[in-house]
């Protein structure tokens, strides 16, 4: 890896195209190295499980809400369209709105991989825009299954080195705004683009995805699962705009009006971002993780260990009143974005979106705690929010910062690196029970990490009830296959519901 350092620069110093971020990332995206055989593999699981967490949306609100404003759309004519989860792959849609609707099955639960460092990710995003466009022009083009996987090793490559980099929630800005250049990026590496039109589609990608982090904050909407679909379907729209010739702001991120200097850390900021050098394999998706767990990705080892606690002390279970407090000494991040020291009083409401609650470690962890086992739909109904002992242990839980476990979380040695953190819970009669765990258990260093076989049992297990067995059979074999597939296999890399899943759905009604 080579470190690239950036800063803002003032107009007058005339920063070179090739010294910019974009253009070294563009480098990158055009690089024709191969993908070695175990981020191939990588990228095989990744697919799966993004197909696993979409299955199990496909009926909710606001994935039937983006399928429709989707399938409004015709196939636009520069190619044969995309899928869109749910639907036979015949019904197509055009490649930006497949992404858009794609996107938002995809993250609706909050269930597929993440990365986290110096900012927040989750890099699977990458895959419904990229796939959309390889199924849009797999024919014009001839791309096959090698063409897709070097395109989302790409994708998952930029947003991690970016996420390691530079920390967007720090100034409030969604994550989601290292997405867009990722996602851009990797549609550059799929059609094997040249540097310029990476470079400008890179720059629009940013430049358009930019948003507050407030959808992450407060009383949690729809909008969340929503915002990295946006992304997608700006990368996709970015591509697009530079293919025709169009231009982009420059310098994007070191532009005296740019991201850094009014979005970020301001006109003296610097960055140290790592990207592959020329002929360097791009390996970033195998640094990243997947959930066993519907829930913040920082909620997973809290899951994992409430769950071992509920089996080792099954008095606690049986009366929970005897608990006077829970105290969670946990990593900045956990305490001020899903623990107390956030302050929103939603993350105690029983009464809150499932949005809000799968970002409340005290709501998580006294569920976990309570059940013993954690389901993306049965622990954040309105009556299991409601149960009156619940709301009552509920209120005893807190979190705080530990400064050893913040390190942790913030290590670049992924041997020491943690996103769990130490549990203190006080019984009325004075005696504690404390633990800790640093990683999930599903962690590549965890206590089950996972594999191809619990990516396939978690397809699935979540598609079970929404696909017939011989479709899930089907996606699974030719997903395994991605990397050898032809032009003509690539569309139909989707899902398709059995019948009657989709039909009592009411499709709301909006503008198109």
């Amino acid at each position: 890896m080579q470190l690239h350092h950036v800063r803002v620069h003032r107009s007058d110093e005339n920063l070179a195209r090739a010294d910019q971020l974009a253009w070294k990332i563009a480098e990158v995206a055009a690089d024709p190295v191969e993908v070695t055989d175990d981020v191939a593999e990588m990228v095989v699981n990744r697919v799966i499980d993004n197909a696993a967490v979409a299955a199990a949306s496909l009926t909710r609100r606001p994935v039937v809400a983006a399928r429709s404003q989707a399938l409004a759309h015709p196939v636009s004519i520069g190619g044969d369209g995309a899928t869109v989860f749910g639907m036979d792959p015949a019904r197509r849609t055009s490649p930006e709105w497949a992404a858009w609707a794609n996107g938002v099955a995809v993250r609706e639960l909050d269930f597929h991989d993440t990365f986290l460092a110096a900012d927040y990710s989750h890099p699977g995003d990458n895959i419904p825009p990229i796939v959309a466009v390889a199924q849009h022009l797999a024919a014009s083009r001839g791309l096959t299954g090698r063409d897709l996987v070097r395109g989302l090793a790409t994708g998952y490559e930029i947003q991690v080195d970016l996420v390691k980099a530079i920390s967007l929630h720090k100034h409030k800005i969604d994550h989601v705004a290292h997405l867009g250049p990722a996602a851009a990026a990797g549609i550059g590496t799929l059609l094997g683009l040249d540097v310029p039109t990476i470079f400008q589609a890179i720059g629009q990608a940013l430049h358009t995805t930019t948003a507050t982090r407030q959808s992450r904050k407060g009383e949690i909407s729809s909008w969340k699962a929503h915002a990295p679909a946006f992304a997608g379907k700006m990368a996709v729209e970015a591509v697009d705009r530079a293919l025709r010739g169009e231009t982009s702001p420059t310098p994007i991120y070191e532009g005296e009006d740019g991201v850094i200097a009014w979005l970020l850390d301001g006109p003296d900021a610097a960055y140290e971002v790592p990207l592959p050098e020329r002929g360097e394999a791009k390996r970033a998706i195998l640094d990243t993780y997947t959930k066993e767990h519907s829930a913040e990705y920082q909620a997973q080892a809290w899951i994992d260990l409430a769950r071992k606690l509920h089996h080792a002390h099954p008095d606690l279970v049986a009366d929970p009143s005897r608990i006077t407090s829970v105290v969670i000494h946990t990593s900045h991040h956990t305490h001020y974005v899903i623990g107390s020291g956030a302050n929103d009083p939603q993350k105690y409401d029983p009464t809150a979106s499932r949005e809000t609650l799968d970002h409340s470690i005290p709501y998580i962890f006294t569920v976990a705690l309570q059940d013993g086992a954690w389901h993306h739909a049965d622990s954040y109904a309105p009556d299991r929010a409601g149960r009156p002992d619940t709301v009552e242990l509920w209120r005893k839980v807190t979190t705080v910062e530990d400064p050893e476990w913040t390190r942790r979380y913030h290590s670049l040695d992924t041997a020491e690196k943690a996103f769990g953190g130490r549990v203190v819970i006080t019984l009325d009669d004075g005696e504690t029970i404390t633990d800790e765990i640093a990683v999930a258990d599903a962690h590549p260093l965890g206590a089950r990490p996972f594999e191809r076989e619990q990516y396939v049992q978690k397809f699935r297990t979540l598609a079970a009830d929404v696909l017939e067995p011989t479709e899930i059979d089907r996606f699974l074999d030719l997903a395994q296959r991605l990397p050898e597939l032809g032009p003509d296999e690539l569309g139909r890399l989707t899902i398709v519901a059995a019948p009657g899943v989709l039909a009592h759905v009411e499709s709301p009604r909006g503008l198109f």
